[in-house]
């Protein structure tokens, strides 16, 4: 395994076309993972919106370049194929067609900063302490990551496990990967791992909670302070009933803790139920009366 990451990480003849090979695979991956909705919300969806395991990529090329420029030319030209192939290989697939590529431009930044990330990234092949300095942006980039992820996975549990568990293993072993030097490799790892069980304990201490006002008082439902409600799995949260100022009107107030499927349950003060089918996301949810 040792002698795995040591080629990984330094040991590929990185030709051009191996590069442009490698940017094609990536790509058309990554618009996969996008397409297919069965992979939305998941771990393997990550990739088409954050950067952490571009980052890996990134990383890998420059460790398999032969000199400053070869690594800054070769980050850039990687991510301007990939990126781009990412959201032309979804135009068929998508209500949005070619205003798909609106989303390009945050990548398409990204893709320019490749040229001096990818130069100054180089000398992190020096071996030197401050080699580790170039390289801790990138680790707190993943940490960013791994504290949205995580929080995600609290909410989605056991769904995006896989990135949490990616990122932290990156931020510990990227260190250890790069360089020689034993002292820069330990204390490297500390680092990464003293941040990810600071961001853990951050995560568990401050669980994720949706809350949106569900629905509205109508002639069709109405709704007041002598009404109730509850869900079928009361683990998925809370709702109550309660009185906006700012609409001067009732409303159907839920906190939920988790994404899922349960029932949601009206009752009106003559005993009358009406029960509804709640489909829980994280920042979304379905609601449809039975």
């Amino acid at each position: 395994m040792k002698k795995g990451i040591k080629k990984l990480f330094g040991g590929i003849n990185l030709t051009w076309p191996k590069l442009i090979l490698w940017a094609v695979i990536a790509g058309a991956v990554t618009a996969a993972m996008a397409i297919i909705p069965e992979l939305h919300y998941t771990s393997f969806h990550t990739m088409t919106e954050t950067l952490e395991v571009w980052i890996l990529f990134g990383i890998i090329i420059i460790m398999n370049s032969r000199s400053n420029l070869d690594a800054a030319l070769k980050c850039f030209v990687f991510f301007l194929i990939s990126q781009p192939l990412v959201y032309l290989l979804q135009i068929p697939f998508s209500s949005l067609r070619w205003g798909l590529f609106g989303y390009y431009k945050y990548w398409f930044i990204w893709t320019i900063l490749c040229l001096p990330m990818g130069y100054i990234g180089y000398f992190m092949k020096k071996g030197k302490w401050w080699g580790y300095l170039i390289l801790l942006p990138m680790i707190a980039l993943t940490a960013i990551s791994y504290r949205n992820f995580f929080s995600d996975f609290l909410y989605y549990m056991p769904r995006y496990l896989l990135i949490c568990l990616f990122c932290v293993c990156a931020m510990i072993l990227y260190p250890v990967a790069i360089f020689e030097d034993k002292k820069i490799r330990t204390a490297g790892a500390l680092i990464g791992a003293a941040a990810a069980i600071g961001l853990t304990v951050a995560g568990l201490l401050n669980p994720p909670v949706y809350s949106p006002e569900i629905m509205g008082n109508s002639e069709e439902h109405p709704l007041d302070d002598t009404y109730t409600v509850s869900l079928a799995d009361e683990s998925y949260g809370t709702v109550k009933i309660i009185y906006l100022d700012s609409v001067e009107d009732y409303m159907l107030h839920a906190d939920f803790k988790k994404a899922g499927k349960t029932v949601l349950t009206i009752e009106s003060p003559d005993g009358e139920k009406t029960e509804y089918d709640l489909v829980i996301e994280r920042d979304t949810y379905e609601l449809t009366e039975r």
